[in-house]
């Protein structure tokens, strides 16, 4: 009996929190729509524009590293069990990949 309760308490966990991802999700989506496109960065008139060296990307820390990995399979696995749809997954494996 102890496995079907704990089960039965992840699937409502679950559940809730695809419900608060795609809240979010939307909300965010209509905050981005509700701002005004920003305009290109342009460099001031007064000043020539200036051309910095190529600098390699930079990878996170290996806890950052490890902390996105998490989330990633914790999205994936929310995809693969019907939670969340390929558009969610794909915002949501966009704002981690960003951060």
């Amino acid at each position: 009996m102890g496995l079907i309760s704990t089960a039965a308490k992840v699937a409502v966990a679950s559940s809730v929190h695809g419900r608060v991802q795609r809240r979010q999700a939307e909300r965010w989506a209509a905050d981005q729509q509700a701002q005004p496109a920003a305009p290109a960065a342009q460099p001031p008139a007064h000043q020539p524009p200036v051309s910095e060296p190529h600098q390699p990307a930079q990878v996170g820390s290996p806890s950052d590293t490890d902390a996105r990995i998490a989330q990633l399979k914790a999205l994936a696995e929310l995809k693969a069990s019907g939670i969340l749809t390929d558009a969610e997954f794909d915002t949501e494996k966009r704002r981690i990949l960003q951060s």
